[in-house]
């Protein structure tokens, strides 16, 4: 079942310090980790899930420990945000993503358009997501509460070959997808829209 809250921390690392990650990484029931696999600068992510704000005062401690422990392989500071679950068109039957890899989608949206946007998506999007159920194991649509790049964050969660995973994300058909929320819905230049895979650790 979806984590109500989110909290996701990206880590950039050093050159050559992924090795020593295993060493210092506790994944449990509420946290896991993952590796970027595109670019040469490498990002660990971290997935905190929460079922309230209260639980997140808790593991404050915790947040701490993970910077401490990663202090001398990090090329850079830590970048955290925290974000609620929204809806999914693949339901996940864990709190957060436990796959093989997994792909963060940000899309930042103009306010005024948030309603239409959402009901656009649902009609495209979580239409191409859907009809690639066999590849995808969940996938979560969540909206930032706390962050430095605002708007709504897709986790989507596959164990296939990542190459397999993009063929719908990359055909014609999402092309225009893409090119109609360019035109309608999406603002903030660049930061407004990205992808990135990750691999489990």
């Amino acid at each position: 079942m979806s984590a109500n809250y989110l909290m996701i921390s990206r880590y950039p690392l050093k050159k050559g310090m992924e090795p020593r990650l295993a060493e210092l990484l506790q994944p449990s029931a509420m946290k896991n980790y993952y590796l970027s696999i595109q670019g040469e600068n490498k990002e660990l992510l971290e997935f905190n899930s929460y079922a309230g704000f209260n639980e997140i005062q808790h593991d404050e401690n915790n947040l701490d420990n993970i910077l401490d422990n990663l202090t001398e392989l990090l090329s850079g500071d830590v970048k955290r945000e925290l974000v609620k679950y929204v809806e999914s068109p693949i339901a996940s039957e864990k709190c957060f993503p436990d796959s093989e890899y997994v792909q963060l989608r940000h899309v930042e949206v103009v306010p005024e358009f948030h309603s239409q946007y959402r009901s656009w998506r649902e009609e495209t999007i979580f239409n191409v997501v859907r009809s690639n159920k066999d590849k995808i194991e969940s996938f979560e649509a969540y909206h930032s509460v706390f962050s430095t790049q605002p708007g709504v964050m897709f986790v989507s969660a596959f164990s296939v070959a990542p190459e397999e995973y993009m063929k719908s994300f990359t055909d014609e058909n999402y092309q225009k997808i893409i090119q109609q929320a360019g035109d309608k819905y999406i603002t903030g230049g660049n930061d407004g829209l990205y992808t990135r895979i990750y691999q489990k650790i």
